[in-house]
């Protein structure tokens, strides 16, 4: 297997909460090596750009108004099979459908205030990863 990088978001919600250090050491003692972090409030042309995939689905709008709603921590993190590793931890979108001892179970509430973002493909992470950090090769 070959280390991979990928792109978690510590979003509004988790930042709100003041939960940002048990995330991030949940992240380390799974095994992900942080490789780069920043915290932002996204401005909505920011968020709309990050979530154009979404553009057409009926939630975007509430997703953009969500994620500019507060600061975020988006981060790179890497190991190996680091994408499905990353997912498995998180837990499904919806925090309410989480698995017990998942990010999300642990600190969402629902499906859009689900604490983390995180890649879902080696095509979703490249993009991501390089839309916040473009001096990171992916």
């Amino acid at each position: 297997m070959t280390t991979q990088k990928t792109l978690t978001i510590i979003k509004p919600d988790a930042v709100g909460k003041n939960a940002l250090g048990e995330i991030i050491h949940r992240f380390e003692l799974a095994g992900f090596r942080i490789v780069a972090m920043t915290m932002e409030h996204l401005t909505r042309e920011r968020a709309e750009g990050f979530y154009q995939v979404h553009s057409e689905r009926p939630f975007f709008s509430e997703l953009v108004e969500f994620m500019t709603s507060g600061p975020c921590v988006p981060m790179v993190l890497e190991k190996e099979n680091a994408i499905a590793d990353l997912r498995i931890l998180i837990g499904v979108t919806d925090s309410a459908q989480a698995a017990p001892g998942t990010v999300r179970q642990n600190f969402g509430t629902d499906i859009q205030c689900n604490a983390v973002h995180a890649s879902d493909s080696v095509e979703n992470a490249r993009f991501e990863v390089n839309y916040f950090f473009p001096d990171i090769k992916v």
